[in-house]
């Protein structure tokens, strides 16, 4: 039967990414949400929560020990650097070591996916792109993913822009890239998802096949 290919996906924030896993996903793909399943296992794991208790007090969660205090580990980390880091070498391999395990359930299911899809905002630097078959990269111009922070979370420009800058410089994550896809609000996403799955189907098979943007032809469209 062998094992599925797995895919790395991320892009920096507004990037249209999430977008990009939802058609994949509506195309056969399965998806695995990295954000969602890092709170996921920063409430639930055991070993994990005692590791941030010890790095950041009790204080990580709600009083009755339950949920996570958000706002509270934001205090935190953000501005303090080498909390943050501390934080992410918690984090960051419990959420690969959770996403091999899903993933191996889905190469021995009896109805597999085309492929499996790990969408990480931190890909990149999290060395989560190494144990990845392949990587795709969204990207969006600055000013449209600005505009997409702001109206989505309802941060002001300035909010926006800090949270931009917190994140990779936009270069070196193309630097990364097998494949490229552009959310630029000008060239229709849809085509270029579409040969993207394509791609991955026949690359999933071992058919070599690189294609590296699926941009410019779709703006044609």
């Amino acid at each position: 039967m062998g094992r599925l290919l797995r895919v790395g996906l991320t892009g920096g924030i507004g990037s249209g990414k999430s977008t990009v896993a939802r058609l994949l996903g509506m195309m056969g793909a399965e998806i695995y949400t990295a954000d969602d399943r890092a709170k996921a296992l920063m409430a639930g794991d055991a070993g994990l929560r005692r590791n941030i208790v010890g790095l950041l007090g009790p204080e990580a969660y709600s009083a009755d020990g339950g949920s996570l205090n958000r706002a509270y580990i934001a205090s935190q980390v953000f501005g303090d650097s080498d909390k943050l880091a501390a934080l992410n070498a918690l984090v960051h391999p419990a959420v690969e070591r959770d996403f091999g395990s899903w993933a191996a359930r889905w190469d021995g299911a009896a109805q597999r996916p085309a492929y499996v899809v790990e969408e990480a905002a931190v890909l990149i630097e999290s060395g989560g792109w190494q144990r990845m078959d392949c990587v795709v990269v969204v990207t969006a111009p600055l000013e449209v993913r600005l505009r997409r922070v702001m109206r989505r979370d309802g941060a002001s420009r300035e909010a926006a822009e800090r949270r931009v800058r917190a994140q990779m410089d936009e270069k070196v994550r193309l630097g990364y890239a097998d494949y490229l896809l552009a959310a630029d609000e000008k060239r229709l996403l849809i085509p270029q998802a579409v040969r993207l799955h394509e791609a991955l189907c026949r690359a999933a098979e071992r058919i070599r096949d690189i294609l590296p943007t699926f941009a410019d032809e779709s703006s044609n469209r």
